[in-house]
């Protein structure tokens, strides 16, 4: 066997999961897509977000701030190892409200997930007042916001070089332009490239994205991921405006301000589109009325991997024993665990029961 793994799709959360195993001393070969693949890993915001996840299914929370707590270590064992800053940031995120109605039908939202979790979710609702000894820029037609103590945010470009650096420095193998057409398991498994690459591994982990759809069901799994459009504007850099990130709008380490994101059922579409563009900096230009004077000087279109009800998918193949599936949206938010807790999982998927909740058998149920 050329590698113990081989992982398909070289995205964070194919590196995160490729990075956690090269750490417990296996080998590791991670296959790469075309550079024309859509890639979330380059267009996302950056967020270690936990405030929102798992109101309908409370495991998802749990998972979330397990990652969120572990972040942490996981970014300073990176950073020392791959000499590259992450500009980790975890003082607590906003999510901000123009309507006081909606305000407070989130406020107690979170407040059922706190009870579900035994008091374990630490939030704030601020209304304007408040809001503003936190954010001064914020304007006044901002009814309030929740602070919730456990997000924060990362520059995710550097998190991406920074794993795809150290899981070659580790000795994992990087192969780049290598999209996986077939897999066989005659002895271990076989996997076949467009480009007739073969490579051999003991075990297989498929965290391809959106790829998943098409090679999933070869390997025994539903795969039920769609894209999701989001849209994000970038202006020039600023002057300090806002302390904390919030779910559109952050503050990067280099001084622009990010803005986003759309929300769009549009299929595999990655464009730009003015209308959603000036409705993104509309609103923020409602919560930071400085943004009106900034210059905008980037913009993308990006697709998130969707499973049906929004949570991760982490299942182990029945038809290809050795084949797992790791698919979500929030790759950045679950890096810590991916990288961390995951590998155990994908040794001894019996020592993590609480991952059952978030394999493909609640898609079956569904279903019926």
């Amino acid at each position: 066997m050329q590698a113990d793994y081989a992982i398909i799709g070289g995205g964070v959360v194919g590196l995160s999961v490729a990075w956690g195993l090269l750490r417990r001393g296996h080998r590791v070969i991670v296959l790469d897509g075309e550079d024309g693949s859509f890639r979330a890993s380059r267009g996302n915001f950056g967020l270690i977000w936990v405030q929102g996840k798992g109101l309908r299914q409370p495991a998802y929370a749990r998972w979330s701030q397990g990652s969120a707590a572990l972040w942490a270590q996981f970014a300073a064992e990176l950073s020392d190892s791959s000499g590259i800053e992450l500009s980790l940031r975890q003082e607590g995120g906003l999510d901000y409200f123009l309507d006081e109605a909606a305000l407070e039908a989130r406020a107690r939202a979170y407040s059922d997930l706190r009870d579900a979790l035994g008091g374990d979710y630490p939030f704030e609702v601020l209304g304007n007042n408040a809001l503003r000894g936190e954010e001064p820029g914020v304007g006044p037609k901002v009814a309030g916001a929740i602070l919730h103590h456990q997000d924060g945010h990362v520059n995710p470009l550097r998190l991406l070089r920074a794993l795809a650096f150290d899981v070659r420095r580790r000795g994992g193998q990087v192969l780049v332009g290598e999209q996986v057409v077939d897999v066989t398991r005659p002895d271990g498994f076989c996997l076949t490239c467009a480009s007739g690459r073969q490579v051999t591994a003991g075990k297989l982990v498929l965290c391809a994205g959106l790829g998943a759809a098409s090679l999933g069901p070869k390997l025994g799994f539903l795969a039920p991921v769609r894209p999701q459009r989001g849209q994000v504007l970038i202006t020039e850099k600023l002057p300090p405006l806002m302390r904390r990130p919030s779910g559109t709008i952050r503050q990067v380490d280099e001084g622009g301000v990010q803005i986003g994101a759309s929300n769009e059922e549009v299929g595999p579409d990655d464009a730009v589109t003015l209308p959603v563009a000036g409705q993104l900096a509309a609103e923020a230009v409602a919560v930071f009325p400085a943004l009106a004077q900034a210059q905008l000087i980037r913009s993308w279109g990006a697709l998130r991997i969707m499973s049906p009800d929004g949570l991760p998918i982490y299942q182990q193949s029945a038809l290809m024993p050795g084949a797992s599936l790791v698919t979500c949206h929030s790759g950045i938010t679950l890096a810590a665990n991916h990288a961390l807790i995951l590998p155990e999982w994908l040794e001894a998927p019996e020592t993590h029961p609480e991952l059952e909740v978030f394999g493909e058998a609640r898609f079956a149920i569904q279903a019926d």
